[in-house]
């Protein structure tokens, strides 16, 4: 079995290349991502990067990248950081499109550049970036390790990789409640507003498939991240990773 067998789970066509597919879908999805992630995630996930941007504070950056950006939701919390330029790239023209809006609306067009752009070959220089982030992104990558390497080739030494992503809670009753919410609640109720049958029967499917916790720990250890850190959200429905070069 593969070391990630996420990168097998793939939106619509099991014998067609993922990251097309996972393009599809959140143009598919674009519309109404943001109204529906708050809405199935009770809006904790803005909690999540909240904590994550926290994590990220030490280092004190400038020049962040944030990775799989979709509508930019991370991009703007790491405002909190005064930072002097902020990039996000992400494989969906939709989900940019919607991003670039809201940039504006905020008045962050300025300093928040929405990009297409591919996280397995990012296209900056070496040692470019002071802090990259990613949420919910990684589990969807075509192929981990070449993401997670990207990543760390475009950081600068000495400064930190945050990665948020779900997990999967262990202890009883919340990894019964967190397996029913996923597996029924969750799909009929993107389906219902997403009008995509399948994008949110992939995220559970997903989720379910990615090496996390110690798992993604180890990958992360044999890429080169060091001071790598684990921290477990919500009852572990989330994790924060946060690794420097």
């Amino acid at each position: 079995m593969s070391e990630n067998p996420a990168e097998e789970v793939k939106p619509y066509d099991p014998s067609k290349a993922k990251k097309e597919q996972v393009a599809e879908m959140f143009n598919n999805i674009s519309g109404n991502y943001d109204r529906l992630n708050h809405l199935l995630s009770l809006n904790i996930d803005k909690l999540w990067r909240k904590k994550a941007v926290r994590l990220l504070a030490p280092h004190k950056p400038k020049v962040l990248l944030d990775v799989a950006t979709g509508t930019g939701d991370f991009a703007v919390e790491l405002m909190a950081l005064k930072p002097e330029q902020i990039k996000g790239i992400d494989i969906s023209s939709g989900m940019l499109e919607v991003g670039k809006t809201k940039m504006i609306r905020k008045q962050l067009h300025n300093t928040i550049e929405l990009q297409l752009g591919d996280a397995e070959n990012i296209e900056y220089p070496n040692d470019h970036f002071e802090g990259i982030t990613v949420a919910f992104g990684v589990r969807n990558f075509e192929n981990l390790r070449a993401g997670l390497k990207e990543m760390k080739r475009v950081l600068k030494p000495g400064y930190a990789v945050a990665i948020l992503e779900f997990s999967k809670p262990k202890a009883f009753p919340m990894k019964q409640l967190y397996n029913f919410y996923f597996k029924s609640i969750l799909p009929l109720i993107g389906k219902t507003i997403s009008k995509d049958s399948r994008a949110y029967t992939y995220l559970p499917e997903s989720v379910n498939a990615f090496p996390e916790g110690k798992d993604f720990v180890r990958i992360l250890e044999d890429i080169g991240y060091q001071n790598i850190q684990e921290h477990r959200l919500t009852f572990g429905i989330a994790s924060i990773y946060l690794a420097e070069k």
